[in-house]
């Protein structure tokens, strides 16, 4: 069976042909229209997919070498709401006129069982650590449809403080990999930023870290912004696999899989690979 993918729950126009051989193509138009606001303006995202989106999935389709899919599925939520609508109503007419059945899907287990596509792949139970712009979460995903929070964020996800922290630096957006890039070049212990924490959960919150480095930022403006972003970025991913460890040792559950824009980050990557007992499933950089 080959399903036709439409993605649209933010800032990306995706869309992609999958089988049982794998991914058949994979097409994103990233919007650059948010530049210069910084961040995500919703209603301008919304418009950019109804320009893009037809083009997407057509390239999609002459990548993938076929005419019609045998199904077709797009992202039904979470997101932005007038952005998921646009692919939404798309994919329900596409499977309407050609007559095939439609999928929606859930964007955060979208996320979560990503993995999957790589080889080799997390069995059940896994951990699933989802770290994007819009959300970070750590589940328990004990088989196909059966998913347990352990912990979220109360505030920022991870993505939205490093897009923040990119703010304060005068480096642009999107912050992710511009902070990750430049953090290399700095001093992770150089800055003294506090380790975010909610009071009695093992949840997150990344709003007081982000806001820790604008204060900082303004009180000593000749920190080298290189120190201040691996600083910052140390903070992120310590808290992040604290809890996983935390997590595995309650449920002895010790494989992780990291899904999401953020499980791009090199640190990241490096950092849940070197984790003592615990066994770490990547995607490729391809599939983020």
């Amino acid at each position: 069976m080959r399903v036709l993918g439409i993605e649209t729950s933010c800032d990306e126009t995706a869309a992609s042909v999958v089988s049982a051989d794998g991914v058949l193509s994979d097409v994103v138009y990233t919007q650059t229209v948010h530049a210069a606001y910084l961040g995500v303006v919703p209603e301008l995202a919304s418009r950019a997919h109804a320009e893009k989106l037809a083009s997407v999935v057509q390239d999609a389709l002459d990548k993938a070498g076929i005419e019609k899919p045998d199904a077709v599925a797009a992202t039904s939520g979470p997101g932005l709401i007038g952005a998921v609508l646009v692919g939404l109503s798309m994919a329900k007419g596409l499977a309407l006129g050609w007559g095939v059945p439609f999928i929606g899907v859930n964007h955060l287990e979208g996320h979560l069982l990503s993995p999957m596509l790589e080889d080799p792949a997390p069995e059940f139970p896994f951990l699933g650590l989802v770290v994007s712009g819009g959300h970070t979460t750590l589940y328990l995903a004990k088989s196909l449809g059966d998913y347990e929070e352990i912990a979220s964020t109360v505030d920022d996800a991870a993505g939205e403080a490093y897009d923040k922290t990119a703010r304060v630096l005068g480096l642009g957006y999107p912050g992710g990999p511009l902070i990750d890039r430049l953090a290399q070049r700095g001093d992770p212990l150089a800055i003294p930023l506090p380790r975010p924490k909610v009071k009695g959960s093992q949840d997150w919150s990344f709003s007081g870290l982000k806001t820790a480095v604008r204060q900082r930022h303004q009180k000593f403006p000749g920190d080298k912004p290189e120190d201040i972003a691996a600083s910052f970025q140390r903070a992120v991913v310590e808290v992040l696999l604290q809890r996983v460890r935390v997590a595995a040792k309650e449920t002895g559950v010790t494989r992780l899989a990291l899904a999401g824009g953020v499980a791009a980050n090199s640190e990241l990557r490096a950092a849940a690979q070197a984790m003592k007992g615990i066994q770490v499933f990547l995607l490729s950089l391809i599939h983020i």
